[in-house]
């Protein structure tokens, strides 16, 4: 009979030992344990996301929120001057432009890197005009300001392999030309009020 009970122990002890280590882990919010309110199963796990697909929508929302929109702005001054356009183009987004066209970033570690040092960026302002009143949907009548940059950046370009042999490349004369286009909206008519209909 005591034989009998020694070969039980270890067993109970083991099923005793199963049943704390579930009910200490468990908290009551994880799939079969769920005691009330809705469950969202397998999808309650958190996703990974690749650090490259992270960035790609951090910079879609930022491009989206600083430069896609156009802005709509009050009717222009009859001061008698030329209408002057919005800012130049910031260097964030000349060189967001450049990255768009010409991308360098990324590469594969001790094989192949590229960078730009010294960047310097030179703004010209090539084109400023108005285009005459029309009607745009959801926004009434209103004139399309026009301004075009064409920006130079000089840099030093740098490239830096690792098979077969390692070496770097230096061209300290690199330069990228890019043209961008900042468009705004002017209003016709009295704004408070509204347009005025003949």
């Amino acid at each position: 009979m005591a034989r009998h009970s020694t070969k039980l122990r270890p067993q109970l002890v083991t099923a005793a030992l199963m049943a704390a280590a579930i009910t200490t882990t468990s908290t009551g919010c994880f799939w079969g344990f769920t005691s009330a309110g809705p469950s969202l199963g397998i999808f309650a796990l958190p996703i990974p996301v690749t650090p490259y697909l992270q960035k790609k929508e951090e910079d879609k929302f930022w491009n989206h929120e600083r430069y896609d929109r156009v802005p709509i702005l009050g009717p222009i001054d009859d001061s008698g001057g030329p209408p002057v356009a919005l800012d130049p183009p910031s260097d964030d987004e000349v060189m967001r432009a450049l990255e768009k066209a010409r991308p360098v970033e990324g590469g594969v570690p001790l094989l192949y890197g590229r960078t730009r040092n010294d960047v310097r960026i030179v703004k010209e302002k090539i084109a400023d005009y108005v285009d005459p009143v029309r009607v745009y949907p959801l926004i009434g009548p209103a004139q399309q300001h026009h301004a075009h940059y064409k920006c130079t950046i000089y840099y030093e370009d740098v490239r830096r392999i690792g098979w077969p042999f390692p070496h770097t490349l230096k061209d300290q004369d690199a330069r990228e030309v890019v043209y961008i286009d900042h468009n705004h909206l002017h209003m016709v008519g009295d704004v408070d009020q509204g347009p005025t209909m003949p």
